[in-house]
Parts: structure tokens; sequence; C-alpha cells
């Protein structure tokens, strides 16, 4: 019996727990408070017996004031344990502003998010057979351009030069799937076609038959702290490894084939 341990039942690992179970996969999976048939992330008897049977283990869980509360409680634990896969899903955000440049595997991290570049660099460093999958913006059922524009908080922003990419939540299933076959590493999955936000939301409102938001600068559009920061990085994220060393191709190559999946 094939068992995955998944750390953070989020958005993208619940995705895959999916899959895998369709798939005749058994999946534990940890939450904070262990809700539903989840295990609670403190219960440590709990989450050492799973460990302990685990045939594969990923973390999803990002790290929380300046540490990683994954490899904290459980690192050591997890350097031992007997999987044969170990993965961590990180963020292309630790390449930082690259200027529009494409960024592949071999760029140094350097981002401003030094926690989230930390735990990627602790993940990498913990055992041989560890994958490590660096996403971009993710989107897909329930949350995409489509939603928002749909409750009206869609924005389009006059930051001309801004660029980046995204990666559909099936895609990233594909790629980690494709990975248990693969060799470790460090892999980026992404879609093929990098762009402006700008594009995302007049196609989403060409779909939708919406009025197009306002041009707006950043500050008349009152975006949260993280939203606005999320404008001050600019890159493309290369995927060539992915698809060489994992045999992964994205099923939606761009925004177009992913936004009508959502639809």
């Amino acid at each position: 019996m094939r068992q995955m341990l998944i750390f953070g039942m989020g958005y993208a690992a619940s995705h895959l727990a999916g899959r895998l179970r369709a798939r005749g996969w058994e999946v534990a999976g940890t939450t904070q408070d262990g809700r539903g048939d989840s295990i609670a992330f403190a219960d440590d008897g709990a989450v050492l017996a799973a460990l302990r049977s685990a045939t594969h283990i990923l973390s999803s869980v990002p790290p929380v004031a300046g540490a990683d509360p994954v490899l904290a409680r459980y690192g050591d634990a997890i350097a031992i344990a007997p999987a044969a896969w170990v993965g961590y899903l990180s963020s292309t955000g630790v390449y930082g502003d690259a200027g529009g440049a494409w960024v592949d595997e071999s760029a140094p991290i350097k981002g401003r998010r030094r926690d989230r570049t930390a735990a990627d660099a602790a993940w990498t460093a913990l055992r041989s057979d560890v994958s490590v999958f660096r996403l971009p913006g993710i989107y897909g059922p329930g949350r995409s351009i489509l939603n928002r524009i749909a409750e009206g908080r869609a924005h389009r922003i006059d930051h001309p030069d801004q660029v980046f990419s995204r990666v559909h939540v099936d895609d990233i299933t594909g790629g980690v799937i494709a990975s248990f076959k693969g060799p470790a590493g460090v892999f980026n999955l992404a879609d093929d076609e990098p762009c402006h936000q700008n594009r995302l939301v007049e196609w989403g409102c060409r779909m939708l038959g919406a009025p197009l938001p306002p041009l707006q600068s950043l500050d008349e559009a009152g975006l949260s702290p993280a939203a606005r920061a999320f404008y001050a990085e600019n890159r493309r994220v290369a995927n060539g490894k992915a698809r060489r060393l994992l045999g992964w191709t994205p099923r939606y190559p761009s925004f177009r084939e992913g936004l009508v999946a959502c639809a």
C-alpha cells in the first residue's frame, strides 16, 4: 500500500490528496486542529506513527515567524524516516526580483522573503532524496481571477513592466506525481507563458462578459501590503528542468486553457 503523509492540507495539497486517493493511495494529512479525519499537527504520537509507515512524505507548510514549523518539530524524524520519497512545496519567490528575466533552478535564492528562502534551503539539505517544488502564483477551481472578477475584487494596475508566472493546481499535482519515478532535486513548476496580471483580468472579463476594472496606480488600488509587495518583483520562471528530468508537461500551458478549465 502506498501511503502519503502530507503536512498542511491546504489548497494544492488537498488537490494532490484527492488525486492520490482516486488512484488507491492511503493519504493522511495534518491540520492545526485535527479537523475531520486529519491529524492534529501537535499530536506527536500520531504524527510520528504516520511518519514510520509513510512511503511518501510531503510538506506544504510555509515558514512562520522565522522558522519552518514542520522541520522545527519533526525534522529529525523526517530525516531518518523510511519513506522512499520526500517533497516540499516552496515558492519561486525565493528568486527575488529578476527584472523580468527568465530564472531557472540554477539562479541564486535571494528573495525578500528570507524565511521562505531559509526553509527552501533547509529542506533541500535535509536528506539526499528530497524534491523541492518552487511554485509561482497558484490558481484553479474556486481560486482564480474569474472568482475575483465575479466578486468585484479584480484590479488592473498601471505597472506596465511587471510580468510573472503562474501554475494551475492540477499541474502542481501532475508534477509531484511525476517526480515519484524521477530523480530528486529542485524543480520549478510553472506554465509556459509568463505575462502581466492585467492580461488575465482582461481575458477573464471577456469570458464572463464583465466590464473591465479601471486602470489604477498602486496607490489608487488600495492593495494590501502583501498584494502590493507582489508588484515589487518581476520575473519569468523557466520549467525546462521538470520537463526534461520528470517528463512533466503542463496540462494548462497558459492562463487561457487554465481559466477555461476553471470556468
